[in-house]
């Protein structure tokens, strides 16, 4: 029999806590889980939880502490150098990154510490800049949603938790000042390293990152790792990421279970210790994963679709009884769904989904099928009111009342409602958070707008190479204000030469060798073109840009790059 932890449809435990959030009163007693403390997990081990939403782990060796992982700013560093200042005079020697979210607040050790190596995956460099670039909206747009980061923090819609964390980033941190340090020392592989007089083991372990990795120090019988987090794994990020393949990570948490660690750290949540209660608490927590891929193949080989799988499907209540698997992050009804999509792609076998209509037509159609919509706003009302007490039906009408071109303020303020509502009654925070920014939105109490469009910030551009500065523009192309186009243009800034091929409707990244017209000026003035500080055309009149060739032509084909910038 499985548990009910993520209905939605049920408000007996559904209470404020001192802040006056209204949340699920698990998820209110998981925010106890997470509270600030300097966990002494052995002599010379300590993590700090409750600084971030990341773990900082301090490890004393022979020739100084390491330091794991560096949060997301300086600021966030420095408040965690203030607690080890408390239990250590030790210097920090050296710096490990477990993967490469949080490697942001190195620059603070850099500025008060003798560091002498930074270790690292060779990948993080490149995950930092994916994020950072053609996917920047979509990401950052899920990051705000799923983070809660537009909610405020007291009264009813108040952030509680961010289910790994107490927050995304901590409002005493402000203004959170990256300063990302790149390791010096990198790993592609297993290996086994000496690291401030400590031998420490690296073996690789994808989680929710690529370049994720486990760390043991044998002499310590430690392990630092980010597979067990203080909730069920997120097969399913509701900010949207790359699929997180559940044998993979099984994988890598079978490799903990054999290295019969006395102390288990982890990127987030308290630390677990004593051998046997790691190998019990660890073998449950591979197992509901394991669970999960299983039954979704199981019911997807027996023609289940997606909805179906989500309902079919429910962890079994063993799973309800440790933290470690509850559903204070994301939801397994999404993670099974996910797993149907990362294994067969997104059609799940259901016809209506083979050749859908487009969402404001179906909205359009479906509201005047059930009877135009004071119908349905009287159908939605009676689902979150009257005795049904169905959100999943309210949300659904409500939604497709929202869709219509004719959607009115009433429509909005109905699924901000059910949103809402929804919120309240989860146990998982990434559901809490994403419905309750959505309500705001809704309720015109956040400009969700902003967060649909390409913007870049100074500070982002300036990390990138010049290829990487012009090759950006291809995901900004308008096709339609191409057509007829086909042309190649130079772009030389500070005397580097990249190019961009305007042709069947895309503009396909060249290196600007045989390029038909150039366009030249310094990458200081093509960043404030990218940043929205000015734009070509003035760039041109002043003399920061100048073209050598057609200047019709490099402008026509410049302006079908859909950003202020070039318009």
């Amino acid at each position: 029999m499985g548990h009910q932890q993520s209905s939605v449809n049920d408000d007996s435990d559904v209470v404020a806590d001192a802040r006056g959030g209204i949340a699920n009163r698990s998820l209110h007693e998981h925010t106890e889980r997470l509270a600030p403390q300097m966990y002494e997990v052995a002599s010379g081990v300590w993590c700090l939880v409750g600084n971030g939403l990341s773990n900082q782990t301090f490890i004393q060796g022979p020739d100084g502490i390491i330091a794991i992982d560096t949060g997301e700013s300086i600021e966030e560093m420095d408040s965690a150098l203030e607690h080890l200042r408390l239990v250590s005079d030790e210097p920090v020697v050296a710096v490990v990154y477990t993967h490469f979210h949080y490697v942001n607040g190195t620059a603070a050790l850099i500025e008060k510490e003798p560091i002498n190596a930074i270790w690292g995956h060779e990948r993080i460099s490149h995950n930092l800049e994916r994020a950072a670039s053609e996917i920047a909206p979509a990401y950052s747009r899920g990051l705000i949603e799923q983070f809660g980061i537009q909610m405020p923090e007291d009264g009813p819609d108040g952030v509680v938790n961010v289910g790994l964390g107490l927050a995304y980033r901590m409002a005493h941190h402000a203004p959170s000042t990256p300063g990302h340090v790149p390791a010096d020392h990198t790993f592609s592989d297993d290996c086994s390293v000496v690291v401030a007089g400590l031998e420490m083991t690296v073996t690789q372990a994808p989680s929710d990152a690529d370049d994720s990795v486990t760390l043991h120090f044998p002499e310590l019988k430690v392990a630092v790792q980010n597979l067990v987090w203080p909730a069920l794994f997120n097969i399913f990020a509701i900010r949207g990421e790359e699929y997180r393949d559940p044998r993979v990570l099984i994988k890598g948490i079978d490799h903990l279970r054999t290295l019969d660690a006395q102390h288990l750290l982890a990127t987030h949540g308290p630390p677990l210790s004593g051998t046997e209660e790691i190998q019990h608490r660890v073998t449950a927590y591979r197992d509901s994963i394991q669970f999960l891929w299983d039954q979704t193949v199981r019911w997807t080989n027996r023609g289940a679709t997606g909805p179906e799988l989500a309902h079919r499907i429910r962890l079994p209540a063993v799973y309800d009884e440790d933290w470690l698997t509850k559903q204070h992050y994301g939801l397994a009804e999404h993670h099974v769904r996910q797993i149907r999509s990362g294994l067969f792609g997104f059609f799940d076998g259901d016809p209506v989904g083979l050749l859908p209509l487009d969402s404001s037509e179906e909205a359009e159609r479906m509201v005047s099928a059930m009877g135009g919509p004071e119908h349905v706003r009287s159908l939605c009302h009676e689902a979150i009111e009257g005795s049904q007490n169905d959100l999943r039906w309210a949300i659904s009408l409500a939604g497709r009342l929202v869709r219509r071109p004719e959607a009115t303020e009433i429509d909005r303020q109905l699924l901000a409602t059910a949103l809402r509502t929804a919120a309240q009654r989860t146990t998982s925070s990434n559901l809490r958070n994403w419905c309750i920014t959505r309500a705001l939105d809704l309720e015109g109490h956040l400009d969700g707008a902003r967060l649909n469009t390409h913007r870049f910030s100074r500070r982002q551009v300036e990390r990138w190479s010049t290829d990487a500065a012009v090759s950006i523009l291809r995901v900004l192309i308008d096709p339609d204000r191409l057509t007829g186009i086909d042309f190649h243009l130079a772009i030389e800034l500070d005397g580097e030469r990249t190019g961009l091929h305007f042709r069947n409707h895309i503009a396909c990244p060249t290196d600007g060798q045989a390029g038909e017209a150039v366009l030249s000026g310094s990458r200081a003035t093509w960043n404030q073109i990218l940043t929205g500080s000015t734009n070509l055309q003035s760039a041109i009149r002043s003399g920061d840009m100048a073209s050598n060739g057609d200047l019709n032509a490099v402008t026509n084909a410049l302006q079908a790059v859909d950003h202020p910038g070039f318009q």
